[in-house]
């Protein structure tokens, strides 16, 4: 049976109405369902993205995901089009459960986006007239405006009260946009008054008037944010000016989250501020709701939007809960600077016969984009104070090159344990336990450091990772967190610099008055868990397994001065250095004895 739905193709395609011969049937994560239909001959492209035909409020899913080619049959590919080659989605699509790059859909196949589920199917297909619609005149912004609100309003009411809940959201769909200033307007505005010496109009005057009223107030604000690291306190002074700037009755901050390397998560908005104008609204403000449809517009978009007169409005019909507040203007600034948008401010007014101009978008927009320097730079100083401790913390284990790699991409230091071929190296001293019935606890304390100071530079200077310090001991990895084609050789190379450097250490002690120290060092090479491991208050990064085992079993059965490596290792090292083979080692829960070879480094 034939199934008629209607199409809105734009202007072009409104002559007709469209029997549809496939239909999408989608559910979202947050549980709305929608159908949507496919025509012949045409590209359908899907994601997160206003701009797509397919939009999907999924934040697993890409701004520009895939999308379908109807030309022949219904093709469905992973990716989308820039600048004549196709890239690739990030968290790819799945046609029954399987992934598919690209896949011929067939009737009733379920595609999975992200976490949503579109079921694929078919229907008939016949073209038939459509009524002619009679045109529609579309009121010019300046018709809806209404008279010129005061640029100042009494200090008494400047006397803000915060908002007494956190923030909710509704997801009503968006009304009437009355008036929008993109992102390049915010940052560089300028204005469009005529500089020429004729004698100015008295509406020019007004408008000169308004305009240094604002900028007042702006020079005040930077004034003040020149001197604060606070963020509260950022946008309490962002709130003040709104509020002595325009009739807003309530000032919404949202920030966006962001992923330790910085980038900004624009689906997801953090309340880090609100406040209403005077007390005598606070109570009724806790039933009031932040369009998410405005905030997402404007956090993807990268414009700020005036939307009023939701009574009015056939779109707001449905918008029962900005209607029911009696919200009729809403102004949303995003917080944009050149290299990103850090969240919004919002602000509404709640007398149903008021409503904001659009000298109160431009004033917001700017304190919007004022403030949003200033956030980013408090960001930028938190994020650099938090890599130098960083820096510091990680400093003390790994080598340089791999604390700048965990700085730059966080996410390649895989949380969790993930099995990979390290070299595990294990270095102990000898004797320490007489040594240490011998000598002053604090004489012990500072030659441990001393050791470990040296030991630790000729690890790194390897490519290695110190693992930890046990008792007198040590435990390094090579090959974590980044494994390399000469893991093996490093360790070799780090086993016999250390007792090098372990006897020149020993010059420098004994005029010290300390006996001479000798350290065994053991090695072997093989497949280990590596990752953080611990509890959920307290974990390491470390490497655990037989591997881990076996290099402290060869340690433990080095002499002083002795460097014993498995087969494995000797293997992975290439037969280059010069080996001795010793009597095999039997190792408990191993049926074959493991080959044992000592390394001639002296």
């Amino acid at each position: 049976m034939n199934r008629t739905l209607n199409l809105s193709l734009g202007l072009h395609d409104l002559q007709f109405e469209t029997v549809l011969n496939a239909i999408l049937s989608i559910t979202e994560p947050n549980g709305r369902v929608f159908e949507y239909g496919i025509v012949p001959n045409r590209q359908f492209t899907i994601g997160r993205a206003k701009e797509n035909d397919i939009v999907l409020n999924d934040r697993r899913v890409s701004r520009r995901h895939a999308y379908i080619d109807s030309s022949m049959g219904y093709r469905l590919i992973d990716g989308y089009i820039e600048d004549g080659r196709l890239v690739r989605s990030v968290n790819h699509v799945f046609v029954n459960g399987a992934a598919a790059v690209e896949a011929q859909l067939a009737d009733n196949d379920e595609i999975t986006i992200g976490e949503s589920k579109l079921r694929f199917r078919f229907v008939g297909i016949e073209r038939v007239p459509a009524p002619t619609a009679p045109p529609v005149s579309v009121p010019q912004p300046s018709q809806h405006f209404p008279a010129q609100a005061p640029t100042s309003f009494p200090e008494a009411a400047t006397h803000a009260a915060v908002a007494p809940v956190g923030i909710r959201y509704d997801d009503a769909p968006l009304g009437h946009t009355m008036m929008e200033i993109s992102a390049r307007e915010i940052i560089g505005r300028q204005s469009h008054l005529s500089i020429e010496t004729t004698p100015a109009t008295a509406e020019e005057i007004k408008a000169l008037r308004r305009k240094a009223r604002n900028l007042e107030l702006l020079y005040e604000m930077s004034k003040t944010l020149g001197r604060v690291f606070d963020l509260e306190e950022i946008f309490d002074k962002a709130t003040e000016l709104i509020f002595r700037g325009t009739p807003a009755d309530r000032v919404v901050a949202l920030l966006a989250d962001e992923t330790p390397d910085g980038k900004i998560l624009e689906y997801s908005l953090v309340q880090v501020g609100a406040k209403v104008r005077d007390t005598s609204v606070a109570q009724s403000s806790e039933k009031l709701a932040v369009s998410r449809t405005i905030t997402n517009k404007v956090m993807l978009e990268k414009v700020a939007l005036l939307s009023q007169d939701a009574r009015t409005d056939a779109m707001f019909r449905d918008a029962a809960s900005i209607v029911s507040q009696g919200v009729r203007s809403t102004i949303c600034a995003p917080l944009i600077t050149e290299s990103n948008v850090h969240g919004v401010l919002y602000a509404d007014r709640l007398d149903p016969f008021a409503a904001f101009s659009p000298d109160h978008l431009e004033l917001i927009s700017a304190v919007a984009a004022q403030t949003a320097v200033t956030v980013e730079t408090v960001k930028s100083h938190k994020r650099l104070a938090r890599e130098e401790v960083a820096r510091a913390n990680y400093g003390r284990f790994m080598p340089e090159y791999v604390v700048r790699q965990l700085l730059n991409d966080p996410q390649s230091f895989r949380l969790g344990g993930v099995n990979q071929l390290v070299t595990v190296l294990f270095a102990d001293i000898r004797g320490f336990t007489a040594l240490s019935e011998r000598e002053k606890p604090e004489r012990i304390v500072s030659l441990l450091n001393r050791y470990f100071s040296a030991m630790s530079e000729v690890i790194f200077a390897h490519g290695g990772t110190l693992d930890k310090y046990i008792g007198d001991g040590l435990m390094a990895l090579f090959g974590a967190p980044t494994a390399t084609p000469v893991d093996a050789v490093n360790a070799v190379k780090a086993a016999v610099a250390m007792q090098k450097r372990t006897n020149q250490l020993n010059s420098e002690i004994q005029a010290e008055g300390f006996s001479p120290i000798s350290i065994g060092i053991g090695l072997h090479t093989g497949e280990a868990t590596v990752g953080y491991i611990g509890s959920d208050k307290r974990s390491e990064y470390t490497a655990i397994g037989d591997t881990v085992n076996l290099a402290a079993r060869l340690e433990s059965n080095a002499i002083g001065g002795q460097i014993l490596l498995s087969h494995a290792s000797a293997a992975a090292a290439g037969g280059v250095f010069p080996v001795t083979p010793r009597e095999p080692l039997i190792v408990k829960n191993r049926v074959q004895p493991v080959e044992l070879f000592e390394l001639r480094w002296s």
